[in-house]
């Protein structure tokens, strides 16, 4: 079919999945004209601007293209038949206040945003589960923690603190300090987390996430407008094997 009329929300760009798609090219050759089966998937391609490296699997991909100072372009996009479509974009984009560093080099406290591929494993937020919404969602609740505790052995993992196992008392200004994650009701009323750090290295930080834009810069997440947040918690499918790249 032709492309359909696309609606603007405040600062996000909904797509109709019936619009024509953005193509991407896979690197460095040209993508085939017949896709291969998505499950056998493990090029890198381009797509937004940012090369992407794709895990087994992968038909959906958000990408964070930085532009300048905290502002960055972001896209969710989904793979069909004939190629990548970009189906959710946003100019209000941001990124870590620290600029953006490797992922391999970045260091806890430094407010960079790392560059690369990574997971989306799962969602959360301070709403509860909707029928639509992938159910690895997570809600919210009293006393929950992203570790950021470098002597605890759950570093760099969600922890309720009546389990215990980190400083859940430490300051905000401590350099151990875990995020409280009820202390940011704005920024993660919708919220997907990212495999950044997975293998827990201590002192490269955590905590990175896919949130609703606060007042500025993140302290290296990738922020979005809300519509957009609500849109991609509807998107999100865990058996699409969901990544977000970020690149510059």
């Amino acid at each position: 079919m032709t492309a359909t009329a696309a609606l603007l929300l405040p600062g996000v760009l909904l797509l109709s999945l019936l619009s024509a798609p953005t193509t991407a090219t896979a690197a460095p050759a040209p993508a085939p004209a017949t896709a291969a089966p998505a499950a056998q998937t493990t090029d890198t391609v381009r797509l937004g601007g940012v090369s992407v490296r794709l895990r087994p699997g992968t038909t959906q991909v958000v990408t964070a293209n930085h532009r300048r100072g905290y502002h960055a372009t972001v896209r969710f996009w989904t793979r069909t038949d004939s190629g990548w479509t970009s189906v959710l974009r946003t100019r209000d984009g941001r990124t870590g206040y620290g600029g953006l560093v490797l992922a391999t080099q970045r260091v806890q406290g430094s407010g960079k945003t790392p560059l690369g591929t990574f997971r989306l494993p799962f969602a959360f937020g301070r709403h509860a589960a909707r029928d639509a919404w992938d159910p690895s969602y997570r809600k919210i609740r009293t006393g929950d923690y992203w570790v950021l505790d470098n002597q605890s052995d759950h570093y760099n993992r969600w922890r309720n603190k009546a389990r215990g196992g980190f400083r859940w008392r430490l300051g905000a200004s401590h350099p151990n300090a875990s995020e409280r994650l009820k202390s940011f009701p704005a920024q993660y009323e919708y919220a997907v987390a990212t495999s950044f750090n997975r293998r827990q290295v201590r002192h490269r930080g955590g905590a990175i996430f896919l949130h609703v834009n606060g007042s500025g810069a993140t302290a290296g997440c990738v922020g979005a407008p809300r519509p957009f947040l609500r849109r991609t918690l509807r998107l999100l499918d865990q058996g699409s094997v969901p990544v977000i790249a970020i690149g510059r």
